[in-house]
């Protein structure tokens, strides 16, 4: 009796090592993660519109017809990338997310209180190498610290009737993402790990 208990309390254990090892594994031996699918519909270091939101033929699951989205791949070992996103009438988010799918930071409309977001994103290592500059404060410029050299930011505005869809793409493809030309000014941060 004490060995059939035994054997299947060890078999219950072994079962949920597996599960956990598997679960936690996933991620990152995926061969169909965000990153990989976008890859060979959009730019480096370039804002690219998705298509609208279609079950047969959406580049990502669970896409929400009701915004529309825009993708920016990015690369950050050549130096900082600067982001500016019009605010649309509804609703505007932007998201970033490591090569890992991992969320690090994201901003609205609502909390940007502008009628652009407009940030530096840059590794903490290049946030350090920056000069000081105690007039440029927080307010004056947004940098974000990326935790990996590379990532997707996610742009959505929302359409809140499907006549304005046009509206809110027009919006995302105002946007910029784009390498540094000049020296981003030095401004304490959020930063997110």
């Amino acid at each position: 009796m004490i060995r059939l208990l035994f054997t299947i309390v060890a078999g219950i254990v072994l079962g949920l090592v597996v599960h956990l090892v598997s679960v936690l594994a996933l991620p990152r031996i995926a061969t169909q993660d965000a990153y990989s699918r976008l890859t060979p519909m959009t730019k480096l270091n370039a804002v690219t519109q998705l298509p609208l939101a279609d079950p047969q033929t959406s580049p990502m699951p669970f896409m929400d017809p009701a915004f529309a989205l825009a993708i920016c791949r990015y690369d950050l070992t050549n130096g900082p990338i600067k982001l500016t996103v019009p605010v649309s009438q509804a609703y505007t988010s932007v998201s970033f997310y490591t090569r890992n799918e991992i969320a690090y930071y994201a901003i609205n409309d609502r909390s940007a209180g502008r009628k652009v977001i407009e940030l530096d994103l840059m590794t903490e290592a290049q946030h350090s190498e920056l000069p000081e500059d105690e007039e440029v404060t927080a307010a004056d410029r947004l940098i974000i610290d990326s935790p990996t050299a590379t990532g997707l930011i996610l742009m959505k505005a929302l359409a809140p009737e499907p006549g304005l869809m046009q509206q809110a793409q027009a919006t995302l493809a105002a946007a910029t993402c784009a390498p540094q030309t000049e020296a981003p000014a030095k401004a304490e941060a959020p930063r997110r790990r």
